[in-house]
């Protein structure tokens, strides 16, 4: 196949798929796929949800065609498939959506076809998890009728600075002539360049890594804050201080959600197990991340009791929803840990976030946030997420959430630490 010859679908519109469509779309003809319906009609009214691209951005796309019907994608004859990788209640890959995405691929799938993957997974998922099943449902043969390739997303969702045209992108092929065209492909929207890894499975790990580097230094720095709140030492300021060293790294410590960083090292882990070695940087570092939230509330609640505020049937406000700032993505956050842990101690929680959709939100989490704060009415007040409307708001406006006598607790360092009664 030469590149000219490329007939590109994009499966999965989401937050991976949607930028990449529309970058696609401004350089080639382009049909974007996905099986939610109301997607496809939002897409196609010009407006996208998750608010990665603007309508402008839409309709700069011109050669960019929506569609939730999956005869249309017979028409291509490269696969780009970008459909999410979660985990299940068991800390588990759950890779449903992936085989789903393969199957339907796999019923259109025609001689000399290639599929690339974006989604995040372990060493192996492509070649062992994801061709198996376009094997079984097209009837056709790996590397001799049909051909893969693998290169791994790194959307930073709500980031505009660093879109998928300036990331440097990673590909590979399951032979080397398809290597070459997949890496020239993504040479046609990646103005960054690309890095053709050797095979397939080293780009697979190449993206699990990235996250999973990220998630332990994270962890190492929550240890570090829990450490120093035991000292009476503030963490920002020790952080600060190490910071003046050219070489230390500026991590903060916080929760640890979103789509990757408290996903992905659960792949690595995962498939480590399946060959028999058991990880223990990797899994301390998971644990200590995901106690956090308990963390969290166990502080504000030994304040709240030594201040003589009954924690029993006390309200508090949890100020943000989302995984990270400035965006509406609520995949995998851990607010949801202190919400819970909240509600453990029989508190009544209101949680606010501009950003969130509330039908999302409860769909989701079974949390439908508030629209509005009220005033003077809060016992406890948790600063989870640093919106930028909330960092305008500033300490005086959020203070006056709460009774006269509350407690505030800047998760996220938004406020000097001077006005906030807890930090991390």
């Amino acid at each position: 196949m030469r590149i000219q010859d490329i007939k590109l679908a994009i499966v999965g519109l989401g937050y991976v798929g949607l930028p990449l469509a529309v970058e696609f779309g401004k350089k080639r003809p382009v049909l974007g796929f996905d099986i939610n319906e109301r997607r496809i009609k939002e897409l196609q009214g010009g407006h996208d949800h998750t608010l990665e691209v603007d309508g402008a951005e839409l309709a700069e796309a011109k050669q960019l065609n929506f569609t939730a019907d999956r005869e249309k994608l017979g028409e291509a004859n490269v696969f780009i498939v970008t459909v999410p990788t979660p985990i299940d209640e068991y800390k588990q890959p759950d890779l449903t959506p992936l085989v789903k995405a393969s199957e339907t691929i796999g019923a259109v799938l025609k001689r000399g076809d290639i599929v690339i993957y974006e989604s995040t997974v372990y060493p192996g998922a492509t070649e062992e998890d994801c061709v198996p099943v376009l094997e079984r449902v097209s009837g056709l043969k790996f590397n001799e009728d049909f051909f893969a390739g693998y290169s791994p997303e790194r959307i930073n969702p709500g980031d505009k600075e660093h879109r998928v045209s300036t990331i440097k992108k990673v590909t590979s092929g399951s032979t080397p002539e398809v290597a070459d065209l997949v890496d020239a492909l993504y040479r046609e929207i990646i103005v960054a360049g690309t890095h053709k890894a050797s095979c397939i499975r080293v780009a697979e790990a190449a993206k699990v890594i990235e996250n999973t580097q990220r998630d332990v230094n994270i962890a190492l720095i929550n240890e570090l804050a829990l450490i120093f709140n035991k000292m009476g030492i503030d963490t920002e300021d020790v952080l600060k201080a190490a910071g003046t060293k050219w070489n230390f790294l500026p991590f903060r410590p916080g929760l640890v959600g979103g789509h990757c960083i408290g996903v992905d090292p659960y792949y690595l882990t995962h498939k480590a197990q399946s060959i028999g070695y058991h990880p223990e940087i990797i899994l301390a570092g998971r644990r200590l991340n995901d106690s956090m939230g308990a963390y969290v509330v166990s502080q504000l609640v030994k304040t709240m009791t030594k201040r003589r505020i009954h924690v029993q049937g006390s309200r508090v406000l949890v100020m943000g929803l989302t995984f990270k700032e400035n965006c509406p993505d609520l995949r995998n956050t851990r607010v949801v840990d202190i919400v819970n842990e909240l509600g453990e101690y029989n508190v009544n929680v209101d949680v606010y976030d501009p950003w969130v959709e509330a039908e999302e939100a409860h769909a989701e989490y079974g949390i439908t946030p508030i629209t509005e704060p009220k005033q003077g009415y809060y016992d406890g007040i948790i600063l989870a997420v640093s919106h930028r409307e909330f960092v305008e708001m500033g300490a005086d406006a959020i203070r006056k959430l709460g009774k006269d006598q509350h407690v505030l607790y800047d998760l996220k360092y938004v406020l000097p630490s001077h006005d906030a009664d807890l930090r991390l």
